[in-house]
């Protein structure tokens, strides 16, 4: 177990804060930890009849590359992670769902975020309108979930969200 000795904030950001600990072991011994606040996220993948999979491509910036990935988004203060499903879900796609189920949640990376991923299937869609935000650039392409499991084997889906979520799907249905 590691016990806080001081904490200092460095970063507080629209999305993430950073700070910087000095931890203590059970031994006595001390070391400093960095570390990434995030509210957390919801993801949710999209099924459309016939096994298709609603994703969305878009530039993402400090990967320097544009992804194919399944719709998510930041938790807002004190959200459901359901209702950010939802919320998120009809933003970036387009689509709204009469049928959504938990599939699991995961801390991203455990090493150095706080962040947790609340995972989700969402079934019955219905077509309404995009949503997005100012700085989002988004297309939506919709292909079979085996073709979606083709694209990660290749590496041409490759955003640890997606590739875990699909997985997870692909294994319930």
């Amino acid at each position: 177990m590691e016990q806080c000795k001081e904490s200092s904030r460095l970063y507080e950001g629209k999305i993430l804060n950073l700070r910087v600990d000095q931890v203590q072991f059970e031994d006595g011994t001390s070391t400093i930890r960095e570390v990434v606040e995030h509210r957390g996220a919801a993801a949710i993948v999209p099924i459309l009849e016939g096994d298709r999979v609603v994703l969305v491509r878009q530039f993402r910036y400090a990967a320097n590359s544009e992804l194919l990935e399944i719709p998510a988004g930041t938790l807002e203060p004190d959200e459901d992670p359901e209702i950010c499903a939802l919320r998120e879900l009809e933003e970036e796609t387009g689509y709204k769902s009469k049928e959504i189920l938990k599939i699991f949640e995961c801390h991203i990376a455990p090493g150095y975020s706080t962040e947790k991923i609340h995972f989700y299937i969402a079934r019955g869609l219905v077509r309404t309108e995009m949503k997005t935000e100012e700085d989002e650039r988004i297309k939506i392409e919709v292909i079979p979930i085996k073709e979606a499991l083709d694209k990660m084997r290749n590496g041409q889906i490759c955003d640890a969200k997606t590739v875990c979520g699909l997985y997870r799907a692909l294994e319930l249905l």
